[in-house]
């Protein structure tokens, strides 16, 4: 197996720089291998999956797997790393997270409260005291790591 040194050139650099990052990030050449290349992708794919479904649903995280999905695309496809990073919906959450510097305030807000509707709802639905006890120690672990990320005003 060939290992490959990072590549950064003039234009992803640029390219970056419109996106609005203030930080260069290190692209790898993609895998020369097309299994390799296509088991990231698939891989990638089934995260942004498990990604999407984390919006809606207040357990499941989102971040921590279209992250993933940024580090397989980034090994396969930079079409499909570009598509995710520049994504309409998610794509500048995922990089403001991903440079460090934090959410803003209106994401911290509906990740806060829908956290909040969805653990509410299942305390009620609910009747093991164990399973309510965990999720609302849940709740507010990921409430006091919301309130502890750096929030960014744009």
């Amino acid at each position: 197996m060939c290992h490959t040194e990072p590549v950064v050139t003039q234009s992803s650099v640029a390219e970056l720089t419109e996106l609005g990052t203030s930080v260069p990030v290190t692209l790898r050449a993609p895998s020369r291998h097309r299994l390799v290349r296509w088991l990231f992708v698939t891989l990638g794919s089934l995260l942004v999956g498990v990604g999407v479904l984390g919006i809606f649903l207040p357990l499941l995280p989102s971040t921590v797997f279209f992250l993933m999905a940024a580090g397989c695309y980034g090994k396969s496809s930079p079409s499909a790393y570009r598509w995710l990073t520049t994504n309409r919906w998610f794509g500048r959450h995922l990089r403001d997270y991903k440079e460090e510097r934090g959410a803003t305030l209106g994401a911290k807000f509906m990740s806060i409260g829908s956290l909040w509707l969805g653990i509410g709802l299942t305390e009620v639905l609910i009747d093991n005291v164990w399973i309510r006890l965990t999720l609302l120690g849940v709740a507010v672990a990921v409430t006091a790591h919301f309130m502890l990320l750096q929030t960014i005003r744009r």
